[in-house]
């Protein structure tokens, strides 16, 4: 049989079937619900579980947010509606009634993209530069996931105390700077109402506003990874999401790392499962468990 992996984004929430020999099937994703109030995300769960749930024999979620015993709430609510204490892993087992395993989409990527690399390195992070910004560590092998869940939530770190406000309420967040919605919301004149996709279309095209747009995601990303790098020694850091794998952006961060001091320089290697890694860090995670 098959596992069903969930991955529910800020923007977008996808599932798939993913046998024993890892081959994923019956790839599908929607819209997350703009509201995502628990009367629409239950909706959209019972949208995209019904097709699959007779095929599979466990359920496997990686979700933005915070997990903690069963339980989903934003960290930043303007990425999941405010949505607070949704009782996602009761839901999903009455929607199914099968073995569910929940972990945090940034956390289950972070999983998928070790195991892949678990044979040359013991210590890394990842980070998903997408609607906003999340992370995980690895440490000796073990993911970090804390006592409630929030443990790798690196797009809550400051990057500018003097920074717009975040979501999650502080000022300065690297989220509230690099993500795709704090691009968005940085452009004025010409780029003004424009996505995240369409910004860097015309950084692309040379549009000088783009440029400097991006560039300040860029180098926010790289004094993260600088800061990661004097807390936890890490070998790598493997870079994701969205904005992450958009054409040319792990360029700038790499260019962006020269300018640290040497000893807090480390690789920056791009997603092997690319926009996946959530889907299979939750499978390989219900497995290990």
């Amino acid at each position: 049989m098959n596992t069903l992996a969930i991955d529910i984004g800020g923007t977008k929430i996808s599932a798939a079937l993913i046998s024993r020999d890892n081959q994923l099937t019956q790839h599908t994703q929607i819209t997350t619900p703009a509201s995502a109030s628990p009367t629409q995300l239950y909706k959209a769960l019972v949208a995209i579980i019904t097709p699959l749930k007779a095929h599979a024999d466990s359920v496997a979620v990686a979700s933005t947010g915070i997990i903690c015993n069963g339980i989903l709430t934003a960290l930043n609510p303007d990425n999941l509606g405010g949505l607070r204490d949704f009782p996602l892993k009761e839901i999903l087992f009455e929607l199914t009634g099968l073995p569910c395993w929940l972990l945090n989409d940034a956390q289950a990527a972070t999983w998928a993209e070790y195991n892949y690399r678990r044979e040359t390195i013991s210590d890394m992070a990842f980070i998903t530069v997408s609607t906003g910004v999340g992370g995980g560590v690895i440490q000796q092998g073990q993911l970090f996931i804390g006592k409630r869940g929030i443990a790798g939530h690196l797009g809550h770190t400051l990057a500018d105390p003097h920074g717009p406000r975040c979501g999650c309420g502080r000022y300065g967040c690297v989220e509230a700077i690099a993500s795709g919605r704090a691009i968005a919301a940085q452009a004025t004149n010409e780029l003004a109402g424009k996505d995240a996709k369409a910004i860097f279309a015309a950084f692309h095209q040379g549009n000088p506003q783009a440029k400097s747009i991006i560039e300040r995601s860029a180098n926010t990303i790289a004094n993260l990874v600088a800061d990661i790098k004097a807390t936890t020694d890490a070998d790598c850091v493997v870079l994701g999401g969205s904005v992450g794998l958009a054409k040319g952006y792990i360029a700038l961060v790499q260019a962006a790392m020269t300018q640290q001091p040497l000893t807090l320089q480390v690789p920056i290697l791009s997603a092997h499962y690319h926009h996946d890694a959530g889907l299979w860090g939750s499978v390989f995670w219900a497995r290990a468990q």
